[in-house]
């Protein structure tokens, strides 16, 4: 509500000026306001956090024979390197040919193309299953269960991801993203070794520190 102070001199004959003030009171305002936010916390839903499974890598040793050893056809490795730069090996590292060691991108030509050319039995199970899904066949219990065991196929590749000193956190969430879009189940973040940083600047010397190695030990 509003109200207006007349404040003109009633007492003198001559008046000039009415000087008038308006004050508006605003309480009404503040239960109109409580009303609004509590419609709006009844009547919205409260966005549910998203979690991700992550494999790290367990600090205990353990003999190099009780290590799990990967076909090394199925086995990709990615090394996050500076820059946003991203590079790839399948299968066991060639430290002798630095060309063993490719460079890709993190968008979908880059590393989604690589990770679904590898994963194709699986990405095309889990496009039919999202499919009866869609078309209300299955619900949502089902499409979980079976989607776990659509991810358990031993044609599946097994992703290790190493990420270099120089690489930033969003260059590693890329990645996981990328591993949550092409379906891939086995996939784990690992220490880089002295191996891969071998392998990252013999690439960039052009296989010259290979070079070197061969002519010392000759």
């Amino acid at each position: 509500m509003a109200e207006i102070e007349d404040k003109g001199n009633k007492k003198g004959k001559k008046v000039k000026q009415k000087k008038m003030s308006v004050f508006v009171d605003f309480t009404p305002m503040v239960d109109m306001n409580m009303l609004l936010i509590t419609f709006f916390m009844l009547c919205t839903t409260l966005s549910k956090p998203q979690t991700m499974e992550i494999s790290m890598p367990s600090k205990d040793k353990v003999a190099e024979e009780e290590q799990t050893k990967v076909k090394e056809s199925k086995a990709i490795t990615l090394i996050l390197g500076d820059d946003n730069k991203l590079y790839y090996y399948l299968g066991l590292p060639n430290y002798e040919d630095y060309t063993s060691l490719k460079p890709t991108t993190y968008d979908a030509a880059g590393l989604r193309s690589l990770l679904l050319d590898q994963n194709t039995e699986v990405v095309a199970a889990m496009r039919d299953l999202k499919d009866k899904k869609i078309n209300k066949k299955i619900d949502q219990e089902n499409y979980e269960k079976q989607a776990i065991e659509i991810k358990k196929n031993k044609s599946a590749p097994v992703v290790m991801i190493k990420a270099s000193d120089q690489s930033t956190n969003k260059n590693l969430i890329d990645v996981l993203d990328e591993m949550q879009i092409c379906s891939i189940a086995k996939y784990a973040i690992v220490d880089i070794t002295e191996g891969d940083k071998f392998l990252l600047k013999n690439y960039e010397a052009q296989g010259k520190l290979s070079e070197q190695i061969d002519h010392s030990a000759k």
